[in-house]
């Protein structure tokens, strides 16, 4: 009897089990229908953000964002600046990694223009049908350049369109100008070289100016016009050993360079464009070579920092 009744309860259990399981199973299927419903429509509703994700992941911001990277291109003049500001950024900054493309300045701004990096550099102002294009300067430092004779020169003073004459070859002689009766011995950087580009722009005279010798460093520059009475040269940075004329009555300080009145100057510009945020490292990167952190460093390459 005892047996019957174990075999009569197991045999309730398991009915009472197996209705369990088919009202699990009809459970189940509800809620996997409700779930894979409101899966569809949270997707529906998501259908919008992802898209703008895909756009904004295609910018060049939101790759840099994502790799810790800022990347740079344009002037070649603005090399040695841009440089040593990139060093000391990625030194501060564990595992951000700078880049800087040295194609001209035309091609920087049409980069930015076209998203294919971070800041664009100029060493120019933009145009008008640049600033139309949705694009923004803002001036990093000022390129001064000094025009520098010897010591024993009587010569003090140029203006702009004299010694654009004297680089052409129309004025070939120091008494033609107050000087000696002397040759005069143009001493330039070689072909390439930002500071020679930065000057003959300037003044007008790329492809034109009738240079004696053209040295491939600053240093050598100073040396050769240090140790010719009659040579004459242009540089961004003078020493003692040389004299640095001024131009139309203004003397190269950074306050006449920074303040426009010296006249053989430009401006080094960053080029970002209207409506693209920077990415964080792009901007943790822009807002410190544009503070008062970075002059002594923008100084030490060379130009004058507009900060």
């Amino acid at each position: 009897m005892r047996k019957k009744l174990s075999v009569f309860v197991m045999a309730l259990a398991g009915a009472a089990l197996l209705a369990g399981c088919g009202s699990n199973t009809t459970t189940a299927t509800d809620t996997a229908t409700e779930t894979t419903a409101e899966a569809t429509t949270e997707t529906t509703t998501e259908a919008a953000p992802a898209e703008d994700t895909t756009a904004e992941a295609e910018a060049p911001a939101q790759t840099t964002e994502d790799n810790g990277t800022v990347s740079t291109d344009g002037s070649t003049s603005m090399e040695k600046v841009i440089g040593a500001l990139g060093e000391s950024f990625m030194a501060q900054n564990d595992g951000v990694t700078f880049t800087y493309n040295p194609t001209g300045s035309g091609s920087g701004i049409t980069a930015v223009e076209e998203g294919r990096c971070d800041i664009g550099l100029s060493s120019r102002n933009l145009k008008d049908e640049e600033v139309a294009k949705g694009l923004t300067q803002t001036v990093l430092a000022y390129d001064g350049i000094a025009i520098i004779v010897n010591p024993e020169n009587p010569v003090a003073d140029l203006d702009i369109d004299t010694i654009a004459r004297i680089y052409k070859g129309e004025i070939k002689n120091w008494s033609e100008v107050g000087g000696n009766d002397a040759e005069i011995v143009l001493i330039g950087r070689e072909a390439g070289s930002g500071t020679r580009d930065g000057f003959e722009s300037i003044t007008g005279t790329e492809d034109a100016c009738a240079y004696r010798q053209e040295l491939t460093s600053t240093g050598d520059v100073i040396t050769t016009v240090a140790q010719n009475p009659d040579a004459i040269a242009s540089l961004a940075s003078v020493k003692d050993s040389v004299k640095a004329l001024s131009v139309g009555g203004v003397v190269p300080t950074e306050d006449t360079v920074k303040d426009g009145s010296y006249v053989i100057q430009r401006p080094f510009v960053l080029v970002t464009k209207d409506g693209v945020a920077l990415s964080a490292t792009a901007r943790k990167f822009f807002d410190y070579i544009t503070s008062a952190d970075a002059a002594g460093i923008i100084s030490e390459a060379g130009a004058v920092a507009a900060n």
